[in-house]
């Protein structure tokens, strides 16, 4: 397919680039900054512009004659910006670039969202998530800016799928980053399991998360769905009901969590995309 990608240049995003590349693909990359040596001549088309700007998305996409598109431009933490900046420029992107997909007739879209969007991971005080397996219908119960724009985020791609009817999906990732760097912060949470408690101690390999979001394009999924992809396991070498019962004592435990389990629900990425880890930490 001829497929868009919007922050191409973005950690997750040249990851993404390189798999559809791999899988014969079309790719067109669009960032706001050049893309950094080592990435601009790898196959893909690269386009420069504001993701905000939606003359510069309209005419990228028809130019591209894009049949996806693959959205993961944003402002990735509350920390990284002011409050209204982190919400106003990430829901800005990603209502542009699903409007701009709707009018030019790309089928299908897909974009990050976080399992930020459960508002856990950067609430204060802390909170618990309510039940454990945590699904995709596990309301926001946080209060930052982060988890705010991921709940409009994919309350804009349901929007967007009744106004424009075409497959969307929204995938929930989590500490996506490359092996390297998972080895290191699994090494740092052995020592202080409370550090990633908010965020239940999920990781995912950036090349599997380059993965889901291509099967989110590739794949014959229509509607608008939001699923939690992750690696099955968890940093710990610990049972995760341990962990659980230590942190998270008053959440409801909806059913048995077995070992290191992951304790989010992963059967939508099973069942919807076909997507299973197969780069996870060394026991």
């Amino acid at each position: 397919m001829r497929i868009v990608v919007i922050g191409a240049c973005g950690r997750i995003g040249r990851h993404v680039v390189a798999d559809l590349l791999a899988h014969d693909h079309e790719v067109h990359a669009y960032d706001r900054v050049a893309p950094p040596d080592g990435l601009a001549g790898n196959g893909a088309i690269w386009h420069r512009g504001e993701v905000r700007d939606p003359e510069a998305m309209a005419s990228l996409l028809d130019r591209a004659r894009a049949e996806a598109v693959i959205h993961l431009a944003a402002i990735p933490s509350p920390r990284f910006d002011g409050p209204l900046e982190v919400f106003a420029t990430n829901t800005q992107a990603t209502f542009v670039v699903l409007e701009a997909a709707g009018l030019s007739g790309v089928p299908r879209v897909a974009l990050a969202s976080s399992t930020s969007a459960t508002g856990l991971p950067f609430a204060s005080p802390p909170v618990s998530p309510r039940y454990i397996p945590v699904d995709e219908n596990h309301p926001n119960i946080g209060n930052d800016p982060y988890a705010l724009s991921k709940e409009v985020d994919e309350a804009t791609a349901r929007t967007m799928h009744r106004r424009h009817g075409y497959q969307v999906v929204a995938l929930r990732i989590s500490n996506t980053a490359p092996m390297d760097e998972q080895l290191a912060k699994a090494a740092e949470v052995a020592r202080d399991p409370s550090s990633l408690a908010r965020e239940l101690w999920a990781y995912l390999d950036v090349r599997d998360g380059a993965r889901a979001f291509g099967l989110a394009v590739e794949r014959d999924i229509p509607g608008c769905h939001v699923i939690n992809v992750m690696a099955p396991d968890t940093y710990l070498p610990q049972p995760t009901a341990e962990l659980l019962a230590r942190y998270h004592p008053t959440s409801e435990i909806r059913r048995a969590i077995e070992g290191r389990e992951v304790p989010f629900d992963l059967t939508r990425s099973r069942e919807l995309l076909g997507f299973s880890a197969q780069h996870l930490l060394p026991r």
